[in-house]
């Protein structure tokens, strides 16, 4: 109270104060207004009156791909990025993807699989898209690379205005070339030298660079020591995967899709492995016998080697080589997932290292997977035609001839081996067996398709018109990589027209001059025959000879299916 008796006056405040004494700013006001509007607008359409809401433009957000995706400026963004590094073409392009998806972690799966969809169809149309772009080099203008790729993937409108900005008119000039303009091996996305090497091996060319353009499918190899192709199948619909059963090879399960089967339990329990129906094949090829020493020479991760595995029912002894001991290291984490104990790796310094020195004369089959320009797998790699060069064909080939000439001095009298690429060109595969066969008039070539017949696998009678013994396979006419496979095999030595006779020492009595003396008597024995099988290999090693080193190191045997 003042002294004069009155209250005192409240001196003026910018807020009010609520019935729980609190005061209530400027803000506290604009919030109740807020809530009043939205009590208001909820009151109104109620009662049936019209309410506007502001709705996005379609042409803004509303804008997909024919395939119903939706591309962002976070998609093109990242696509810039990404491209930024494989465009580089210092590596394989899959293993630069995974590693930028693998940082990008603020990705979704659709933006992921729409951006790893741009990049190989980049990879597979980069000559196309480096003529439209001329003279602005693709590596140096990633994100219109990326724009330019997504346009002629899914048509310019399929892309909105703001995210096009500044590149709309070059991407639009770019459009506008036309194709049939373009030089004949630009028109076939393959590089000038490889186009040449073609032109003149094969008269249905064009048909040959349509199918290298495409998409492959995903093969799978059923591991027939877990499951048939039948009960893959049934797992996989189980998934909602659409599987069918191959043309050619018994053990193949073709997905046009490419769900993320290695997080799968049909995967992790080793029932199928990823491989090429091309790659099957190669390994029927070798027709492996139960208790044989058999030899892949050039192994690499082992596809093909866990298929002989497989078919030999873990039996026999596989020696697994290679140069690469990165890639040979993750064989053993899959040949324990396959269930298989009869596989041996060792990595090798070259073809002329000690390893195969100490197995000479004693391999039944060898296979050799041969390095090579890898031109038949296109569809799965298109990056690699711009990363190999006529200058590393050049010096891929010598290495192709020693690797054979190498692995032909392990077989012993009889046995096999089985050169293969995954090349399309004739240097690297039909003039290197001829010459081969030139220099060692000991071996013979088998014809690959009577090895496939006995084990039910038949081809079209065309391919041998075409291709004689050797085994061809290509993506126009077999809807599969590019393969090609010599089937070889090491003469007997005659036997000799002279009897062979073993001398016999019997104690006779027989008198001369009053003595006695052991009579010699001699009887026949039939010729050593080289034919014959040596006794079991199956647990022999390479230490059982006083010469050799034990240096191949022995799996344990496996006790239980192993998840990765």
């Amino acid at each position: 109270m003042r002294e004069d008796g009155r209250k005192p006056q409240r001196k003026p405040s910018s807020g009010t104060r609520s019935s729980s004494g609190l005061k209530r700013t400027s803000r506290g006001r604009q919030d109740s207004r807020n809530r009043q509007d939205f009590r208001s607008s909820t009151d109104r359409a109620v009662a049936g009156e019209r309410t506007f809401k502001k709705v996005a433009p379609k042409e803004k957000y509303d804008i997909r791909t024919p395939s119903g995706a939706r591309i962002t400026k976070l998609v093109t963004a990242e696509l810039g990025k990404a491209l930024s590094k494989i465009l580089k073409l210092d590596g394989p392009a899959d293993v630069l993807m995974s590693l930028y998806f693998r940082d990008a972690r603020h990705l979704g799966p659709r933006e992921r699989s729409l951006i790893a969809e741009a990049i190989y169809f980049t990879m597979r149309n980069l000559s196309m898209i480096t003529w439209r772009l001329d003279p602005i080099r693709p590596d140096r203008a990633p994100l219109l690379t990326g724009l330019l790729a997504l346009a002629m993937q899914h048509g310019l409108e399929s892309i909105p205005d703001q995210i096009l900005g500044s590149e709309k008119d070059t991407v639009l000039r770019a459009l506008k070339k036309k194709k049939t303009d373009a030089p004949k091996q630009i028109q076939a996305e393959i590089p000038e030298w490889l186009y040449e090497r073609t032109v003149t091996q094969y008269t249905d060319h064009n048909a040959l660079y349509t199918a290298l353009r495409e998409s492959a499918p995903l093969d799978l190899r059923v591991n027939s020591m877990k499951a048939t192709p039948e009960e893959v199948i049934e797992d996989l619909t189980t998934h909602k995967v659409n599987a069918y059963r191959g043309e050619y090879s018994p053990d193949l399960v073709r997905l046009d899709t490419k769900p993320g089967i290695t997080q799968w339990d049909i995967y992790k329990d080793g029932k199928i492995e990823v491989q090429d129906e091309g790659s099957q094949l190669i390994a029927r090829l070798v027709q492996p016998k139960r208790g044989e020493m058999i030899c892949d020479m050039c192994a690499g991760a082992g596809g093909k080697t866990l298929a002989l595995g497989a078919l030999m029912k873990s039996s026999g002894r596989i020696y697994a080589f290679d140069v690469n001991e990165k890639r040979l290291g993750g064989l053993k984490p899959r040949m324990r997932r396959a269930g298989l104990s009869n596989i041996y790796p060792a990595v090798i310094r070259n073809e002329n290292d000690n390893h195969i020195k100490r197995l000479s004369s004693k391999m039944d089959r060898v296979l050799i997977d041969a390095p090579c320009s890898g031109t038949g797998t296109y569809r799965r790699n298109p990056d690699l035609k711009w990363r190999f060069g006529e200058d590393e064909l050049e010096r891929i080939n010598e290495i192709q001839k020693n690797v054979l000439r190498s692995g032909a001095r392990m077989l012993k009298p009889g046995g096999r081996i089985v050169y293969a690429t995954c090349s399309i060109l004739k240097q690297e595969n039909q003039d290197v067996i001829e010459e081969f066969l030139e220099e060692n008039n000991d071996f013979e070539l088998v014809d690959a398709y009577e090895v496939l017949e006995k084990q039910g696998i038949k081809f079209p009678d065309y391919h041998r018109k075409r291709f004689g013994k050797f085994f061809v396979m290509l993506p126009h006419l077999n809807g599969t990589d590019g393969f090609f496979g010599a089937d070889l095999q090491k003469k007997k030595p005659e036997r000799r027209k002279t009897e062979h006779a073993r001398v016999r020492h019997e104690f006779l009595p027989t008198v001369v001059q009053g003595e006695l003396l052991p009579t010699v008597v001699e009887s026949e024995q039939k010729p050593a025959d080289d034919s014959v099988v040596q006794p079991d290999t199956e647990n022999q090693n390479l230490s059982d000879s006083p010469t050799q080193e034990a240096s191949v190191e022995e799996p344990p045997k496996e006790t239980g299916t192993q998840q990765i």
